[in-house]
């Protein structure tokens, strides 16, 4: 009897133990198989602002080039890149089909503050990472008011503050006149640029913005000449940046001209302005710039110009929204290292926010990325430029927020 009894209660735990075990299995984490993980991003190919879309064509090809040297930890990076036309109400629909139906680890390098910031209730709510954000406004480097939402390029108002300073330090008497862009992005960094320059804002006399649908700017440019401005701080997007330089020299306005950075590309914007229109311009950079023949025999911009050859013929290698890309998705291929075989989201974001000083091969000497959970930015130091007619000539020290 005793050796039935026995037998029975072994059964009976082997029978518990077995229903168990489906119940205390780990659900696995979307978007990750033995094989792949799998992302996704929303990105302008079409509408007003479609020259950004150089961004995500750069970070696909660099996890194509990744995945034939065998992609990260035995894994292969699929990224999914889809157009959201810079259109919050599409973003938000396209980030529904890339979370619900592709089922995809994360989000990566979402173009835009007004289409991150109409998503972040919903990532927050199904706990999805939202990783290097492709927008500069101060709020990403928050983690306890964003809890899922990193940045990645060095925000709008530390930017806008430098100007201001160095506007100051030369120009005190300065007439300033304000082109911005009428969204987050604009408004942010007018505000950085507000606050930095506290009592001496009323050295700026004439203040404008723009919508992204606008055909022209000519109008405020031709404005800014009437108000007697002999500086001119840019606060725009690509197409409109390259109008405004064009103007102002078109009309013989010849002031100070300030340049933010997201639209600084000599390829992209100064080469269609008019290279000799854009001499004196000054912005701020983080990025090396490949016509800038300083870095020719530099190992990182030797790597750069051969990835480009090889797996984006035909780009301008001198855009640097193609460093740009090339630059965050190496930064994304570093956390995904670090995760090992944990790829849950979890420990993603875990990753993601405790970056340690990390030297990218295409960013300035002395700037290093570095995130922790309290200050999410990954990049949060750059330089004064001026552009020569040629390149960015860098000046001063590397100015940092650390």
């Amino acid at each position: 009897m005793k050796s039935i009894r026995k037998f029975q209660i072994a059964l009976l735990c082997a029978a518990g133990v077995l229903s168990a075990g489906p119940a205390m299995a780990a659900e696995p984490t979307p978007g990750v198989t033995k094989t792949e993980i799998r992302l996704g991003q929303t990105m302008a190919y079409s509408g007003p602002v479609s020259a950004y879309g150089q961004y995500g064509r750069a970070e696909q090809a660099y996890f194509k080039m990744l995945n034939e040297r065998g992609g990260i930890n035995g894994r292969k990076v699929t990224l999914i890149s889809l157009d959201d036309s810079y259109s919050p109400p599409k973003t938000i629909e396209q980030v529904r089909r890339l979370v619900e139906r592709d089922e995809v680890l994360a989000l990566f390098q979402n173009l835009g503050t007004a289409s991150n910031t109409a998503i972040e209730k919903y990532v927050n709510a199904k706990q999805v990472p939202n990783l290097f954000a492709i927008s500069g406004d101060s709020k990403w480097a928050d983690g306890k008011a964003h809890p899922f939402t990193t940045s990645w390029q060095p925000s709008n108002q530390t930017e806008a503050r430098i100007y201001a300073k160095h506007i100051l330090a030369s120009r005190p008497d300065a007439k300033i006149a304000v082109l911005y862009q009428n969204d987050d992005y604009g408004k942010d960094a007018l505000k950085g640029f507000k606050d930095e320059l506290g009592d001496k804002a009323s050295l700026i006399v004439a203040e404008k913005s723009y919508e992204v649908s606008d055909p022209t700017i000519d109008s405020q440019i031709v404005s800014f000449k009437g108000a007697g401005a002999d500086v001119f701080f840019s606060i725009t997007t690509q197409k409109f940046a390259a109008q405004a330089i064009r103007k102002a020299y078109d009309i013989g306005w010849k002031p100070v001209q300030y340049l933010n950075s997201l639209a600084s590309s000599v390829g992209a914007v100064l080469e269609p302005a008019g290279l000799d229109k854009s001499v004196g311009i000054i912005s701020v950079a983080y990025l090396k710039d490949p016509s800038d023949k300083r870095w020719a025999n530099d190992a990182g911009m030797k790597d750069y110009l051969e990835f480009m050859k090889k797996y984006m013929p035909g780009d301008n290698v001198y855009d640097t929204l193609n460093v740009f890309g090339y630059s965050a998705a190496q930064t994304l291929a570093h956390v995904l290292k670090q995760c090992g075989d944990d790829l849950s989201r979890e420990n993603l974001m875990r990753q993601a926010t405790s970056i340690d000083n990390l030297a990218l091969p295409m960013v300035l000497p002395g700037i290093l990325v570095k995130t922790t959970p309290e200050k999410r930015t990954a990049l949060r130091s750059m330089q004064l430029a001026s552009f020569d007619g040629k390149a960015w000539q860098l000046f001063g020290d590397v100015i940092g927020t650390r």
